[in-house]
């Protein structure tokens, strides 16, 4: 999954270069900075500005400047054109850029357009104006004040139709680590995610219910537990917190992914009945028993060919004697479940109780 963080100039240099380090251990690639905050200071900002880009691409980082009409004389530039010779590649436009002025930079540069106001007469115009829309992405605005951001439907109604077009999406969640001034309230895109902690679960609704290629998380910074587990989205697995019979730990050392081919009623791992089994008297029948939603399942030998396989129940099951209960997923992780389908992976976060 494609996921990304955010840069802000007034951050600290420090700051800013532990974030970009941290970000690209986890494998992410994709880093958004806006060069037109009102509490910003010019003062230094194409200072800022040049370093943030410069760390960003020696970790091979994309780095998309927001940019507006006085952005290049904020920055003491002629014009947007020489961010080229900066090494710029990607610009978000606000408002303020006619059709042709969007078409013209369409041919420097990677163009992000804005995903929560844009108009089908707007697209209609860039075309028109000969822009070479096989470089424009849709992305989303953050929200800092309370009770403006977008409803989830709404973005995903915007995505779909964008889709049609051949636009990738893009959108925000907010943070729970270090939150970005002046409001400190969170930078999502959907309101419902504001003051929602879990990050994982927002994600996987702009993901999956939206459709969304890019999530990047707004705010400065995550929690260190956050950092975790968004290294994992990045790497295409939920760390997935779960409680687990201890005979079974063996599980929790594979990346589990979900079979394309996936099931409204199991989660179906793909490598489970290729790990070897460290004892076969794990595989024998237990205590038979209905499954509940989050249950943690293992084919057993009445299973035949499937002993060994792997499952976690999405829905209630009825009593298979075919099949052992060995573990639960935690009550916190539950929404996850319906998310973790078509090839997602999961790797079980066991704690040491169990």
């Amino acid at each position: 999954m494609n996921t990304g963080v955010c840069l802000y100039c007034s951050t600290a240099e420090e700051k800013n270069a532990e974030i970009i380090a941290r970000a690209a251990d986890a494998e992410i690639r994709c880093a958004f900075t806006s060069l037109q905050i009102p509490e910003e200071s010019r003062d230094g900002l194409r200072s800022s500005a040049k370093k943030l880009l410069s760390s960003c691409k020696k970790y091979g980082m994309d780095l998309v400047m927001d940019v507006g009409p006085d952005t290049a004389e904020r920055l003491g530039c002629r014009s947007l054109y020489d961010l080229q010779d900066w090494g710029v590649t990607h610009i978000r436009l606000d408002d303020g850029y006619s059709p042709q002025q969007a078409a013209e930079l369409s041919h420097t540069f990677q163009i992000v357009f804005n995903a929560s106001t844009v108009s089908f007469a707007e697209i209609t115009g860039w075309r028109k104006a000969g822009a070479d829309l096989t470089r424009f992405t849709a992305c989303h605005n953050y929200y800092p004040k309370p009770w403006t951001g977008l409803p989830l439907a709404d973005v995903a109604q915007v995505n779909r139709q964008l889709k049609t077009y051949g636009f990738r999406t893009m959108a925000f969640i907010p943070g729970d680590g270090m939150l970005r001034g002046p409001l400190y309230e969170g930078l999502p895109t959907v309101e419902a995610h504001r003051r929602r902690a879990d990050i994982i679960q927002n994600a996987l609704e702009l993901f999956i219910d939206a459709a969304c290629d890019t999530v990047l998380v707004g705010d400065v910074s995550l929690s260190e537990k956050s950092w975790d587990a968004w290294a994992g989205l990045s790497r295409g697995f939920v760390s997935l917190p779960v409680e687990l019979d201890r005979r079974y730990r063996y599980l929790a050392e594979t990346i589990h992914h979900d079979r394309r081919d996936s099931s409204d009623c199991v989660f179906r791992s793909v490598e489970s009945r290729r790990i070897p089994v460290p004892d076969r008297g794990l595989l024998q029948p237990a205590k038979e028993t209905a499954c509940s939603a989050g249950d943690i399942l293992l084919s057993n030998t009445g299973f035949l060919r499937y002993e060994g396989e792997l499952e976690i129940a999405r829905v209630p099951l009825p009593s298979d004697p075919r099949i052992n209960v060995i573990g639960r997923v935690k009550e916190e992780a539950l929404p996850y479940l319906p998310y973790l389908r078509n090839g997602l992976g999961i790797r079980f976060a066991v704690g040491p109780e169990g």
